[in-house]
């Protein structure tokens, strides 16, 4: 594998597993009826009854049941978070309830292959996280086929990670990181949550665009390595920006760079990685919506619609940027595509970093 046949991704020494003194675990997103036509009485009996009808696009006898959200990791996460702040909003939106259910396990991939085998009437929806178009490539044999499965619905929001460092590594920059890592090749430690998560392949996309070689520290989790990586006992870890900032205003860590290609608007003065030196390092985290796959065109359309009029809400909207998140609310034809695009590049990476396919 070259640069020329994968573009922005370099075949050298990058990540090597964690020495074996260290004994860290495994790795393992109706409206209300016009006025009729009749005379004034019996459109205001109606009316005032508050009839009701489906949103266009949906079936005019939907299925019993409440709109689910289906988030494909546990409670309390980003991902949750988001789901349960979006379900609020569709619910009150549609006049229905909406919830969120919580199936987690195997990056994902539980949740997915639930949704993907769920009836196409547009009231079960998958929300999904970047780690997703991973999938493909870090399972031998997932239950369901992600392409053929699954449609996109809509790309909800995307915003930066930020690389943090512990102050006792005398880095500040990327030029110096390098610097450091090529002098001491496979001493320094970077965290992930998770083989194959989307900060797993941030670090191994930045060794391998960098010629440098860091040892990789798995965890199950994001807890783990937030709490070591603040304790010193790793150096580096890739995390959400609003969960690094804090860390950096205080200076219990120092940020190294964002990983999108511009700046943050929440962090203006963190620069990219790729303004520090680093080459090609453009990864984001973003969020999704996804139907299955046998959910009708028009419907998936409405849904859109009334997703990316909840996503336009001024309040919803500062909340998410609070967050380091950017609303996108793109329709499913751009989505897919973008869809398309990621879980190629994530496979690049896999491929080019050699990371072990999963069981």
């Amino acid at each position: 594998m070259t640069p020329s046949t994968f573009p922005g991704i370099a075949r050298r020494p990058h990540l090597q597993s964690p020495r074996p003194d260290r004994a860290i675990a495994p790795p393992r997103l109706a409206r209300r009826q016009p006025a009729l036509n009749m005379p004034g009485a019996v459109a205001a009996a109606l009316l005032g009854g508050a009839l009701l009808t489906p949103a266009p696009g949906f079936s005019q006898a939907p299925p019993s049941g409440p709109l689910r959200i289906v988030v494909p990791f546990a409670a309390g996460g980003s991902t949750d978070s988001f789901g349960r702040l979006l379900a609020q909003r569709l619910g009150e939106r549609l006049r229905q309830t909406a919830l969120v259910e919580n199936r987690a396990g195997a990056n994902g991939t539980i949740g997915a292959a639930y949704v993907a085998k769920s009836a196409g009437d547009g009231r079960t929806l998958l929300l999904v996280q970047a780690g997703y178009a991973s999938n493909p490539a870090l399972f031998r044999n997932l239950p369901y086929d992600q392409a053929r499965d699954l449609a996109p619905v809509t790309l909800l929001a995307s915003g930066p990670l930020v690389l943090m460092a512990h102050p006792s590594l005398p880095a500040r920059n990327v030029r110096d990181l390098v610097a450091l890592a090529r002098a001491r090749p496979g001493e320094i430690n970077i965290g992930n949550p998770g083989t194959g998560s989307l900060n797993h392949l941030a670090a191994e996309l930045l060794a391998l665009n960098s010629a440098i070689r860091l040892t990789s520290v798995p965890y199950k989790g994001t807890g783990g390595a937030l709490a070591d990586v603040l304790a010193g006992n790793i150096e580096l870890y890739f995390m959400n920006l609003s969960l690094g900032l804090p860390y950096a205003r205080s200076g219990r860590l120092r940020a190294i760079g964002v990983s999108s290609a511009r700046r943050s608007t929440i962090a203006p003065d963190i620069p990219t990685l790729i303004e520090g030196g680093a080459r090609d390092v453009d990864i984001t985290t973003w969020f999704g919506l996804l139907a299955p796959g046998t959910t009708p065109r028009e419907t998936i359309a409405r849904l859109h619609q009334e997703v990316a009029q909840v996503l336009a809400e001024p309040a919803l909207r500062e909340r998410l940027s609070s967050e380091g998140l950017t609303v996108v609310a793109d329709p499913p034809e751009v989505f897919a595509p973008f869809l398309a695009r990621e879980t190629e590049k994530a496979a690049r990476i896999i491929r080019a970093a050699g990371i072990s396919a999963l069981q």
